[in-house]
C-alpha cells in the first residue's frame, strides 16, 4: 500500500495556526491538557474533554476551560484511567452523559466500567451527578492495558462499547467473558432482545461481536454501518466492518505477529473468521475513528479518519462499498489520541500525553 508523510514546519507564532503549505488544512491549537483521552461536542458547540488521570473539562471554541466536578475515582496507571464520554441521544431533554473509566477490584485487579451521569451546567461550576454504573468488564484482571472502553450511541438509542482483551489473548474467544468484544446494550444497561446471543443470558447476551484485541475506535459510516479500529500485536492493525454476531479471530488469527516474534496464522488461513477491510504493517496504532460527513472538506465526505499514536498521524481511508484503502497520511509530529468532527464541519484532534493539545483543522 502506497503511503507518504508530509513534513512538519513550525507553528506561526503570531496566529497560532500551522503553516504546513502541503497540507489541505490549517491547524489551530485551541487548548492544552494533561493526557487528554476523549472529547464530545455539546449542543451549544462547546466540548467535553476527558483527561486520563481523572478530570473532565468544558472547553469553549475560544480555548476557555472549566473543570467539571463530580468525576468518579478512577484507577489510573498504564493505559487505564478516565476514558470516553458520550451524550445520550436525548441529551437536550435528559442531560445524561455516559462515561467510561477503569475501576479497581479485589487483589490488585481492575477493569473498565461505564456509568450514566446527570450533567448539570446551571451553576458557576458544571457538575456530574452520582454515577450509576450500567456495565463492567468481566472478569477484572491484573495488568493495566487493553481496556478499549470507547462509547458510541446508534440512532435508535443503543449503546455500543468496545472492550479490549486486557492483554490476555484468550478472553477474546471466551463467550463467558465480555473482554475482547464489542458490546451492545440498551441505554439503561439491559440487553436488547435482538442481540445475537441474547438467549444465552449473562455477559454472553451483551456480545455483538467477538475476537477483538484492543479496539480503540468505533463509529458508524454514512450508510449507518458500524466499523471499528483496533491495534494488532507486532503488525496487523485493523479497520473492520462490524457485522452482528461475527468473530474477528483474535488471537487465533491476525495479520501481525506476537511480540515474541512467534507467528500467528493470517486471516486468510481461517475463512470462518471475519477479516479486516484494511490493515497496517508497520502499525499506525489507531486510537479512534470517525467518518467525515461535513461540507468543509467536501472531497473527504464518507471517508474514515483515524488518529495514530505511534504513527503520529491523521490517516484518511477511502471507503468503497465493503472495501477500504488508505488514501492519505498527514504527519502531525505528535501522537494523536482522538478525532472528532465539529458541528460546523471542522476536524478536531487531541494530542496524546502531558501537554497534549486540542487542535482545530479547517480547509486552507
Amino acid at each position: 500500500m502506497f503511503r507518504f508523510s508530509l513534513l512538519l514546519i513550525a507553528l506561526a507564532a503570531t496566529t497560532g495556526a500551522a503553516a504546513r503549505d502541503d497540507f489541505p488544512f490549517t491547524i489551530e491549537p485551541v487548548a492544552e491538557f494533561d493526557q487528554p483521552w476523549a472529547m464530545a461536542f455539546l449542543p451549544d458547540g462547546r466540548l467535553l474533554v476527558t483527561e486520563k488521570p481523572g478530570s473532565l473539562f468544558v472547553v469553549g471554541q475560544d480555548g476557555s476551560k472549566t473543570a467539571v466536578s463530580g468525576v468518579p475515582d478512577v484507577d489510573y496507571g498504564g493505559q487505564g484511567g478516565f476514558g470516553d464520554v458520550a451524550l445520550h441521544p436525548d441529551f437536550k431533554q435528559n442531560g445524561l452523559l455516559y462515561i467510561s473509566y477503569v475501576e479497581a477490584g479485589e487483589n490488585r485487579t481492575r477493569g473498565a466500567a461505564v456509568a450514566k451521569v446527570k450533567f448539570d451546567a446551571s451553576g458557576a461550576q458544571p457538575a456530574l451527578g452520582a454515577p450509576e454504573v450500567i456495565w463492567r468488564q468481566v472478569p477484572k484482571l491484573g495488568g493495566k492495558g487493553h481496556y478499549g472502553h470507547r462509547l458510541l450511541f446508534s440512532d435508535d438509542g443503543h449503546l455500543f462499547i468496545s472492550s479490549g482483551e486486557r492483554q490476555e489473548f484468550d478472553p477474546a474467544q471466551d463467550m463467558q467473558s465480555n473482554l475482547g468484544k464489542i458490546v451492545r446494550l440498551n441505554d439503561d444497561g439491559s440487553v436488547p432482545s435482538d442481540n445475537p446471543f441474547a438467549d444465552q443470558g449473562g455477559v454472553t447476551a451483551q456480545i455483538w461481536t467477538s475476537g477483538h484485541r484492543n479496539p480503540l475506535g468505533i463509529a458508524f459510516d454514512l450508510e449507518g454501518r458500524l466499523w471499528n479500529t483496533e491495534m494488532g500485536p507486532r503488525g496487523g492493525d485493523e479497520l473492520n466492518l462490524v457485522i452482528k454476531g461475527r468473530n474477528y479471530g483474535y488471537p487465533e488469527v491476525s495479520n501481525g505477529r506476537h511480540y515474541s516474534f512467534l507467528p500467528i496464522p493470517d486471516h486468510d488461513t481461517r475463512p470462518e473468521f471475519e477479516a479486516p477491510k484494511a490493515w497496517w504493517t508497520p502499525v499506525i496504532s489507531p486510537a479512534g475513528l470517525v467518518f467525515y460527513s461535513g461540507d468543509l472538506f467536501a472531497d473527504w465526505r464518507g471517508d474514515a479518519l483515524i488518529p495514530g499514536l505511534s504513527s503520529q498521524a491523521l490517516v484518511r481511508v477511502e471507503i468503497n462499498g465493503d472495501t477500504a484503502r488508505e488514501a492519505e497520511r498527514f504527519d502531525m509530529g505528535k501522537r494523536i489520541r482522538a478525532v472528532q468532527q465539529g458541528p460546523q464541519g471542522a476536524i478536531w484532534l487531541l494530542e496524546d500525553g502531558s501537554g497534549g493539545r486540542l487542535l482545530r483543522l479547517t480547509p486552507r
